[in-house]
């Protein structure tokens, strides 16, 4: 029961304690701001507490006992090896644990009050802020709105968190289920559905497009969709649920193809078709904020928004959903509005599938760079061929870079093998400083090293590979 009203004031109020959000916070604060931060549900956000954090954890367990399962092809013998999900679930939430609790004592030490409660604007400079004990309005000189998105419902399988799950409760689970049904065959459920493969489910994937992971290079997804092959994970394509019955801890579903209509029956179904923004609730047209028909804030590059005393960031903005394009905004969302000549500038936004093999990519890739009237050339070199890579067995995919013939400015970095999130770093470095295909050929990479794949390819775009065949003239 909410009891009572009363004003209290804020220099300036984060809406959002997510990864945007809390490091907005920490830098307002740190350029001398009275930080206010409003959340809703638990510091860290969808990130550190359902999201990221918790799924690599799971994922680098399910990774570690599919290497045990394969270690007989090494000359280890392992006999008896299983997984148990309640110590899979206990190392997740040791894991999640520190790093919200990290995020706690930040903003404590710099200095920003934390508001346990829902935020909504009454006017351009008030927010009404309720929690279950109390309702009060904070004013604000200037606030940053950073809360992020949610997963896209499907209405034909709602989720009950029994059978039908989002990510956020298949993380949760303490079984293997005998059979997972993945709808929506993008990062997310590419990325759980191989975990719980490797976990010993059965893993069917359900996609309506005519290819996995959309909006990813074809020629970095061809490497993971092998691997599901090589796994047992089922693939159909071009196939939508035409009806669902959950009935007994069953889901029965029946799959439209492209020629025929299949029945599949499972214990555990998996939805995962894409995210929406968390702007509905905020009231946002009493404060003046516009939002577009997907209701995404409006920003100019200084993160602005139409009420020119609020800023948004992270999901809520165009561009990708990714938390560290909403860390990176929160800076330069909290130094604009303190002041600063800081504005969003960066040159690409990287991007990490933790599939098997990972993908990670950044910049253009070459088609993308032919449209931008670029005369793009490539560079490809294969893990195969990288001695470190056959060294640990994990030697599928490839590096690619993509440069500008007549400048050699590298224009993007795209990479399926096996840590591909951590080599990315590089390809983003060498984006940023406006790096060529010779500042990369000829950086002297240590060997045996995973990153030797960039130089290598950045060599090959040159026309003098050593590792390698040359291309045909």
């Amino acid at each position: 029961m909410v009891v009572g009203e009363f004003t209290e004031s804020a220099d300036l109020v984060v809406i959002g304690g997510g990864p945007g959000g809390y490091v907005a916070a920490i830098r307002a604060a740190q350029l001398g701001r009275q930080v206010t931060l409003v959340e809703r549900e638990a510091l860290g956000g969808v990130c550190l507490n359902v999201g990221c954090i918790p799924s690599k954890a799971v994922i680098s367990v399910a990774d570690q006992l599919h290497r045990l399962q394969d270690a007989e092809s090494r000359g280890i013998r392992v006999d008896g090896v299983g997984v148990d999900m309640a110590g899979v679930q206990g190392f997740k939430s040791q894991v999640v644990g520190k790093l919200t609790g990290g995020v706690k004592e930040l903003l404590r030490g710099n200095g920003v009050t934390v508001v346990d409660a829902e935020a909504r604007f009454v006017d351009r400079h008030h927010v009404r802020v309720v929690s279950e004990y109390e309702s009060k309005k904070i004013e604000f000189r200037q606030a940053i709105l950073a809360t992020g998105s949610r997963p896209r419902a499907l209405d034909s399988l709602p989720i009950d968190g029994q059978v039908v799950l989002g990510s956020t409760e298949l993380l949760a689970l303490e079984r293997v289920p005998r059979h997972l049904v993945v709808v929506g065959g993008g990062y997310i459920g590419l990325e759980l559905g191989t975990a719980f493969r490797k976990f010993g489910s059965a893993v069917t994937v359900v996609e309506t497009l005519g290819h996995l992971l959309s909006g990813t290079d074809s020629g970095l997804v061809r490497h993971v969709a092998r691997q599901l092959t090589q796994l047992g994970v089922s693939v159909h394509l071009n196939t939508r649920v035409l009806s669902a019955e959950v009935r007994d801890g069953e889901a029965k579903l029946m799959l439209a193809g492209e020629q025929d209509q299949v029945e599949i029956v499972a214990d555990a179904v998996l939805v995962t078709v894409g995210r929406i923004p968390n702007t509905d609730s905020l009231d946002l047209a009493e404060a003046g904020i516009a939002v577009d028909e997907r209701g995404l804030v409006r920003v100019d590059e200084r993160l602005r928004t139409t009420n020119a005393d609020v800023a948004a960031i992270g999901d809520i903005t165009p561009g990708p959903m990714l938390a560290h394009k909403a860390s990176y905004q929160g800076k330069i969302a909290a130094e604009s509005l303190c002041g600063q000549p800081s504005v969003q500038d960066a040159l690409a936004v990287p991007a990490v599938i933790f599939t098997d093999p990972e993908i990670g990519t950044v910049g253009m890739t070459e088609t993308q760079a032919r449209e931008a009237g670029y005369e793009p050339v490539t560079g490809r070199f294969s893990f195969q061929a990288n001695g470190r890579a056959l060294s640990v067995g994990e030697a599928r995919g490839e590096a690619l870079v993509v440069a500008d013939k007549p400048s050699g400015q590298v224009l993007g970095v795209h990479i399926a093998g096996p840590e591909a999130s951590s080599l990315l770093a590089e390809g983003g470095l060498a984006l940023e400083m406006g790096a060529t295909l010779e500042d990369l050929a000829l950086t002297i990479h240590a060997h045996p090293t995973l990153p030797e794949t960039l130089m290598e390819a950045a060599e090959a775009a040159l026309g003098r590979p050593i590792h390698s065949m040359p291309r045909p003239r």
